[in-house]
């Protein structure tokens, strides 16, 4: 990893973080739209640095709003295996951000019902876990295959396309 590099990762991880927490309200809980996910598709351009950069920024955000070690470990867990499919899949860029919104709303619903109560959606009564899980991946697929897919084709329409370096 270079200076650039480390730098990328630095850059991602802290605007990651910062999003989550400035964000609080509506980056926490059992109903959640944690909007610095829409970060996680930069892994398609940037490659390995913003994969390492949003799972840093996940472990500081869920540290700095403490609910639990399991949160803490899953939840940056969840971010860097969803970055990385979406880093390695980029040639199928929508598919890859729905996958990884699937293995975040699978892995970090599949803890959650643990601290929360279950969350009411559309009025159907669900067991506690599987709403949970189906709470967090309908609020990753809007933040990651809606905003973070946008965010990713508006910078490569604007000439961006940083993966052709040799380093990824």
């Amino acid at each position: 990893m270079n200076v650039k590099d480390l730098t990328l990762t630095a850059l991602i991880a802290a605007l990651y973080a910062t999003l989550v927490v400035v964000l609080a309200p509506i980056s926490y809980g059992p109903i959640q739209l944690r909007a610095a996910d829409c970060l996680i598709p930069l892994s398609s351009l940037f490659g390995l640095p913003a994969v390492v950069g949003v799972s840093i920024g996940a472990l500081v955000a869920n540290t700095y709003y403490f609910l639990s070690p399991i949160d803490i470990v899953l939840g940056t867990l969840a971010n860097l295996i969803a970055a990385y499919l979406i880093f390695r899949m980029r040639g199928r860029l929508l598919f890859a951000c729905i996958i990884g919104s699937c293995v975040i709303g699978g892995m970090v619903g599949g803890y959650l019902w643990l601290f929360f109560p279950p969350p009411d959606i559309f009025g159907l009564t669900l067991p506690v876990w599987f709403a949970m899980i189906l709470s967090i991946t309908i609020s990753s697929l809007i933040a990651i295959a809606i905003l973070g897919y946008g965010l990713v084709k508006a910078l490569r329409a604007s000439g961006l396309n940083s993966l052709s370096r040799k380093d990824n």
